[in-house]
């Protein structure tokens, strides 16, 4: 369905509370948006940490929920919201706390996803809805907004605001006379998701890295307990050389050290889809998620992809006859990644 317009909204109110892969992906339809309608107003309900690395995206108002207040963010939300009113409600998050916060945003006209892709009775909460379509990926489907209010040129593309004092704490860590490689070993937890590869396996990758091109590695991850124990870890079985920077970079900061690097080598994760907004190459690493679906837009051709054998093993069918998206619910499935395989593929993005 497409909402046709006399002319350009004047108001746009968009609903994407998180992730950080998520958010990055939303910043295309924003600027396809502000392309086609220069003078529409858009406001962005973000969460707190989101926002942290969204803040400074040009032309865009930002209202926050913290959801960390509990009840109360709904009341601060609904202070900030009480008094006006949007032509438009782009609602692209479909989880009950977003349909909630859907509840609170006064607009004329309301778009949805579609009944397909409808989490937590999201369906019943838009009049509109963006046409259902298979096996996109994530990006692609966000960008159906666009098109659904009229938008017909998208390409998709980014502009992340950095200031000069994160593009100067990126280049205190970067050296310039040789490769800089960033890994990510961890990715934030949700129960019974297994997407982080062996630790061991990485060392192996870091010895390699060291051996054939000596490169300046850098480390970097959330400051939670299994990220700093991992890095520990890695640190003490890969000898001296490697920057520890896990827990020490705010949002910004580590998207100025992914912009300022050759390579990112990491799982299925936010520094991934940070990589693909300033147009670094990431090495993505996929056996419980379809990278064709969640994987770095633009390195999509270079993530081992080792999807198909875990689906094969865990539901005895080809990927073909399973659901778009479809997560491995297996702990051993990341282990189908060899070194040989991120090795290989390492040699052919750099020598290439």
């Amino acid at each position: 369905m497409i909402l046709s317009f006399n002319k350009p909204p004047s108001s746009i109110c968009l609903i994407r509370l998180s992730a950080i892969g998520d958010v990055c992906h939303i910043v295309p339809v924003i600027l396809s948006i502000r392309k086609a309608w220069p003078k529409t107003r858009i406001t962005w309900i973000i969460g707190k940490t989101e926002y942290g690395l969204m803040k400074g995206l040009e032309d865009v108002e930002f209202i926050i929920m913290d959801k960390s207040k509990g009840l109360k963010s709904y009341y601060d939300l609904n202070c900030q919201l009480k008094d006006r009113k949007f032509d438009l409600l782009l609602h692209m998050h479909a989880t009950l706390r977003a349909n909630l916060v859907s509840l609170l945003v006064r607009s004329k006209e309301r778009i949805g996803f579609d009944k397909a892709r409808s989490k937590d009775f999201h369906h019943f909460f838009c009049r509109n809805h963006i046409p259902a379509k298979d096996k996109q990926h994530v990006i692609d489907g966000f960008l159906e907004f666009p098109k659904a209010i009229g938008i017909k040129k998208m390409h998709p593309y980014w502009n992340m605001s950095l200031s000069s004092e994160d593009n100067n704490f990126a280049y205190s860590y970067i050296d310039p006379s040789c490769l800089n490689i960033i890994i990510s070993p961890c990715t934030g937890y949700k129960a019974f998701n297994y997407r982080n590869w062996p630790i061991e396996r990485y060392v192996q990758i870091i010895k390699f890295l060291s051996e054939t091109y000596k490169p300046n590695i850098l480390i970097t991850g959330g400051a939670t307990d299994l990220e700093y124990h991992s890095a520990k870890k890695m640190l003490e079985l890969s000898g001296p050389g490697v920057k520890n920077l896990t827990g020490k970079t705010s949002l910004k900061q580590l998207l100025a050290l992914i912009k300022a690097s050759s390579l990112v080598i990491c799982s299925d994760s936010g520094p991934a889809h940070m990589a693909t907004t300033v147009g670094t190459k990431v090495i993505g690493l996929y056996a419980t998620s379809n990278p064709f679906r969640t994987g770095p837009y633009n390195c999509q051709t270079i993530a081992i992809n080792k999807y198909p054998e875990a689906i094969k093993r865990n539901f005895n069918k080809p990927v073909e006859e399973i659901r778009w998206g479809a997560r491995v619910r297996d702990p051993q499935a990341m282990n189908l990644i060899s070194v040989s395989d991120v090795r290989d593929r390492i040699r052919e993005v750099i020598e290439n």
